[in-house]
């Protein structure tokens, strides 16, 4: 896990048909202490002094920490996979997903002629916890065009 991440370049669409725009994090680890992730557009060195009046910040997204595992031993696996039929709840510790909607921020960025967009996301963690709560699989940015 890490404290804050910079994802390779993401591609823009063309023109200015643009309705909305997200960034879907998946995969999302949530084992640890509860954070809030900050995320930045083209600001790599976007660090925990950047605040969200910092003019890259893009908006955040909140993740409720489980805080550790407390359970017997294996208690914490999430199981590599399911029965199709098996009707109990998912596994609380399964994989995460964080939407957050950026629109505003992609057509700014649009607009300024860009081609592409780098996320920068830095995590916060609650209280006197490390911030290195930070662990998921992929982002990508989703456009919706009319």
């Amino acid at each position: 896990m890490v404290d804050r991440y910079t994802a390779p370049p993401l591609e823009l669409p063309e023109g200015d048909g643009l309705d909305r725009a997200d960034l879907i994090f998946v995969g999302l680890d949530h084992s640890g202490a509860s954070f809030e992730a900050r995320l930045f557009f083209d600001a790599p060195d976007a660090d925990h002094t950047a605040g969200r009046d910092h003019p890259a910040y893009a908006g955040s997204f909140y993740l409720f920490g489980h805080g550790g595992c407390f359970g017997d031993e294996g208690h914490c696996d999430v199981p590599a996979e399911r029965e199709p039929f098996d009707l109990r709840p998912p596994h609380p510790l399964e994989p995460a997903i964080r939407v957050v909607t950026v629109t505003d921020a992609i057509r700014e960025r649009i607009a300024a002629g860009a081609r592409t967009v780098t996320v920068t996301v830095v995590a916060h963690a609650v209280g006197d916890n490390a911030n290195d709560v930070l662990a998921f699989d992929k982002v990508r940015l989703a456009v919706y065009t009319g």
